[in-house]
């Protein structure tokens, strides 16, 4: 029977392949893995017992188990992921994230010169991403990869904002219609924009690209 999954799974290995080596390249250590679990158990033997642990609003983190494996593993997690907590309290979190051991995060796209291409509307995230905790691990998809950074700018506009949006519950335009439209809206997330070309002089960021469709 005709089974597209190995026609995507082997172009999914070969972009990551020219993307791994040319973040090595930029400064940054990367892998590819094959699949999630083989992640998950990588990334999990790479965290110390007892670190404190920042993690940002990544699906991705999520969808590979790594979060729940965290919580029963007992670290100690700042994260104000889907629970109610008050503006102050999200605001604590968020800043004790930035001085973790360890960041997790994913990120909205990866070039396949090696640049890591984030934008964000408060920046927390992308502000761990280059300075602050002792170590970030990014993990992203294979689907993330794109050609050049004009692409990456058309995948957050078109895909990955107008999804996040909706799955925030936001009523901004893209989570609306689908697509990105210029907005002044007060829950806009696209107001901040990094694009890190080259691993910054103070961070440990290794990237773990993985042969799958995850996240946004």
């Amino acid at each position: 029977m005709f089974s597209k999954s190995g026609i995507y799974k082997d172009i999914f290995k070969k972009r990551s392949e020219i993307a791994v080596k040319e973040l090595q390249k930029n400064g940054f250590n990367a892998f590819y893995i094959d699949n999630s679990k083989d992640a998950l158990v990588r990334i999990l033997s790479l965290i110390p017992e007892k670190a404190t642990i920042g993690i940002a609003g990544s699906v991705t983190i999520r969808e590979i188990g790594l979060y729940d494996e965290l919580l029963v593993k007992g670290y100690s997690i700042f994260s104000d992921w889907g629970e109610h907590r008050s503006r102050e309290e999200r605001i604590d979190i968020r800043r004790a994230g930035l001085v973790s051991d360890i960041f997790l995060t994913s990120t909205n796209a990866i070039t396949l010169k090696g640049q890591l291409v984030n934008v964000d509307g408060t920046g927390n995230r992308v502000a761990a991403m280059i300075f602050g905790p002792k170590k970030v691990f990014v993990v992203a998809g294979a689907n993330k990869i794109v050609d050049n950074i004009e692409d990456a700018h058309a995948r957050i506009r078109n895909v990955a904002k107008p999804l996040n949006g909706k799955r925030l519950k936001l009523n901004t335009p893209c989570s609306l219609t689908g697509r990105c439209i210029d907005c002044s809206h007060e829950d806009r997330m696209c107001k901040i924009l990094t694009v890190i070309e080259k691993k910054p002089n103070l961070s440990d960021i290794t990237v773990f690209i993985i042969g799958e469709n995850l996240g946004f």
